[in-house]
Order: structure tokens, then sequence, then C-alpha cells
């Protein structure tokens, strides 16, 4: 009895990590991909695609371009979160997976506007879309199949790796464009820009074959399947029964302003309006993401022994103060300044960001996990789809055209930080707990 109780528990760590392992593989692969349309928003698309608007309109145009994503993301939260749901976390999640890695692939091989004229943009919106869809199903898929083979008492790690791989995305996705915006203009405007893209088809593969191995997780067949619990329509039984942890999820994700004032917005700024060279500003950006990837486990080890709240909450205050110092240094144009306070931020912000995995899915039960968490951060991250145009729109003029755009951020963490807090505490709860009850009882 021994035995087989200690090879139960072996198997349990064993798939566990392939669990942790196929998320942190499958978010790097939907984020590359995700974040690289948006450095390639701000840097890239607007003369490609979007000339005859002159540089301010097509500026606009590429980041509306970037935010149409958002908007399919609560489509496709819907879509797979109904899939996870009723047939299982695996398949959404392999489905979810393919339909990221072709359109990333496609995006490299679009013509542009001087070849295709008002077919290129279309085209690029259409795959925009896709990677939208894609992307409002892969995290809460991945946060769920983590969260549900997470050993006792470390549900918070396990659950993280997913969180892993979106700034391992964002990492990579940085670097890939450090690489080619250190080429000649007339290079990178030519073909280079492509090469990024073009990687996606084989990255999105070997995430592929790790999440093949990964078995479907015992909350989804014990409190689903065998419970005969899988409602006809998630969806609508998350509204009805569990609108509370909705909502609260919904407003804890406006934290996705973060990413998209660090990756696009900023970057505009400082290369646009401060004058920073392309390449010197990711090299900051770069530094922070490693600082993130350096600290989200021990956050997350953090919040399973001290709880998500106090974890997640604070960080989002203290990420609210911080950007005041951040858009600071950028307007000085000193690398070293700028590198510094983005290393602080993400610090701080890793935070947050590792423990919303964990977070998110503890709010619902599992026959409704994957559809309330994948459609309230889809929701609440449709903030953050928007907030480069928004912070363009309240950009002033001098050397305080930053203060609009920071205080916007800042006031967004403050409201995330708000909903983190209203809810009751779930690190110690077991997961059969969670699995019937979520976060309301």
């Amino acid at each position: 009895m021994t035995t087989m109780t200690a090879d139960a528990g072996n198997a349990t760590e064993s798939m566990g990590r392939k669990a942790a392992a196929s998320a942190f593989l499958g978010s790097l692969v939907e984020y590359y991909d995700f974040f690289l349309f948006g450095t390639a928003s701000a840097l890239i698309f607007g003369p490609l695609f979007f000339a005859p608007l002159g540089p301010t309109g097509a500026l606009l145009a590429s980041f509306a371009t970037f935010g149409v994503a958002y908007v399919t993301r609560p489509l496709g939260a819907v879509l797979f979160g109904t899939l996870g749901d009723k047939l299982g976390r695996k398949r959404a999640l392999v489905w979810a997976l393919n339909l990221m890695g072709i359109a990333t692939f496609l995006v490299g091989c679009l013509p542009d506007y001087a070849t295709a004229g008002i077919w290129a943009p279309i085209a690029l919106v259409i795959m925009r879309l896709f990677q939208g869809l894609s992307a409002g199903g892969e995290q809460a898929g991945s946060n769920a199949l983590s969260l549900e083979h997470a050993p006792a008492g470390k549900r918070g790690l396990y659950t993280s790796w997913s969180m892993q791989g979106t700034v391992a995305g964002a990492l990579l996705s940085t670097l890939a464009f450090i690489a080619v915006t250190s080429l000649p203009h007339e290079t990178l405007i030519g073909w280079a820009w492509r090469i990024p893209f073009l990687v996606a088809g084989p990255l999105a593969l070997i995430a592929l074959f790790v999440r093949a191995r990964v078995d479907e997780t015992h909350s989804f067949q014990h409190a689903v399947v065998d419970a005969g619990a899988a409602p006809k329509l998630p969806l609508l039984t998350v509204f009805k029964d569990y609108w509370k942890p909705l909502l609260r999820v919904i407003g804890a994700n406006f934290l996705s302003v973060v990413s998209t004032t660090l990756g696009v917005f900023a970057l505009s700024y400082a290369t646009g309006t401060v004058g920073m060279a392309a390449n010197v500003f990711l090299v900051s950006s770069l530094i922070g993401n490693l600082v993130a990837l350096i600290f989200q486990p021990f956050w997350a080890r953090v919040s399973d022994r001290f709880g998500r709240r106090p974890v997640m909450a604070g960080a989002l205050v203290l990420v609210a103060l911080m950007w005041f110092p951040y858009f600071g240094a950028i307007n000085t144009g000193n690398p070293f300044l700028v590198a510094g306070t983005a290393a602080l931020l993400m610090l701080v912000f890793s935070a947050a960001n590792s423990v919303q995995a964990s977070f998110y899915a503890e709010q619902f039960p599992a026959k409704v996990r994957y559809t309330g968490m994948a459609v309230g951060m889809q929701l609440g991250i449709l903030l953050g789809g928007f907030t480069p145009a928004i912070q363009t729109a309240l950009r002033g003029d001098g050397t305080t055209a930053w203060v609009g755009p920071a205080c916007f951020a800042a006031l967004m963490c403050l409201v995330a930080a708000a909903c983190v807090w209203s809810s009751r505490e779930t690190s110690r709860d077991s997961i059969d707990t969670l699995d019937q009850l979520g976060a309301t009882r």
C-alpha cells in the first residue's frame, strides 16, 4: 500500500512536470508570435502596409491592427473554453497552438502594400484576427492543465510555468527583432523582418510534440466526465452561477496594460519621440524580461506559502507607482537609466504576472474552469490591446508628453489590484474543493 501510494505520488509529480513543460512551451510559442506582431507594429508595419496614410496615420493604423486581435480573443476564449470544458483541456490546446503557428508563419509570407495594394493590409488584419482567436484559448488552457496536474501545495509554482513561457516568448521575440533591426534599414524593410515570423512554424511543431505527451487531467476526468457535470453551454453557466469571479478576473486582468505599454507604446515613444535607437531600447526590454524570467518562480512559490492575494495585489500597487520613474528615465534618453528602471519594474510586475495563472484558475470549478478563466481574461485584456492607441491619444507635448499615458497605466494597475483583493484566499484549498466550488461558496 505504501509503495502504491508513493508510485502514485511520483506519477503525479512526473505528469505535473510534463504539464508544466507543455504550458511553458505552448505559451512561449503563442506569445513569441503575439508579441512579435506588437514589436513589428511599432517599428515595421506602418510604412510597409499603411504607407498612404502618412507617418502618424500609418502608426495609428498599425496599432489598430495590433489591437484587433484583442477583439477576437474573447471569441477564442468562448470557442476553446467550450471545447476544453466539454472535450478536454489537451485537445483544445493542440488546436489553439496549430492556429497560432500557421497564422504567424503566414504573416511572414505576406506581400506589402507596394506589391499588393489594399489586399496587403486586409490579409495582415485577417492573420491578426486568427492570432487573437488562438491566444484567447491558449493561456487559460495552459493554466488549467498545469494547475490540475500540480502536486498539492505547489499549484502556484507549477502553474507559473505558463507565465514563464509568456515572458520567454516576449524575450525571444525581442531577441529576434534586436537581430533584424541591427541590419541596414533597406535590408530590414526589404526581407529581414519576415525571418522572425517564419521561425514560428518550427517552434510550433516542437511545442506540439511536447504537448502530445501530456495526459488529460484528473480534474476534468473525475469532476466533469465521470460525474456527468459538463454543462451544455459552459458560457451560460459562468454568466449565471459564477458571475462574481468572472467580473473579478476581468478587472484583475487590466494588468495586461503593463505588457502592451512596455512592448508597444513605450517602444514607439522612445524611438519616435525621444529618438532612442530601436535596438538600444529593445535591449532594456530584454533585461527586464530576463529579470522576470528569473524571479517569477520565486514569487509563485511565495504565493503558495503566503497566499495569492497579498503577492499579486501588492505587486500591482507598486507597478502603478513605478510608471513615473520609468517614463521619466525614457525621457532622458539614457539607456542605462531606462534599463535600470525597466529591470525594477519587471522585478515587481513578475510577482503579479506569475501569480495570475493560479489565481485565475482557482476562481472557477473544474466544470467551467477553462471557459470562465478564458472569457474573464480575454474580456479584461481587451483594454490591454487598445492601450497603445489610447496612450497615443493621451500623449501630450514637450518633456511631459508621457504623463497622460503613465497615469492611465497606473490607474488600470490600481483597479486590477482592487479586484484581486476582493477575492477570498484560495491557495490553501484542496484541488477537490476548488474543482467543486472554485472561489465561491
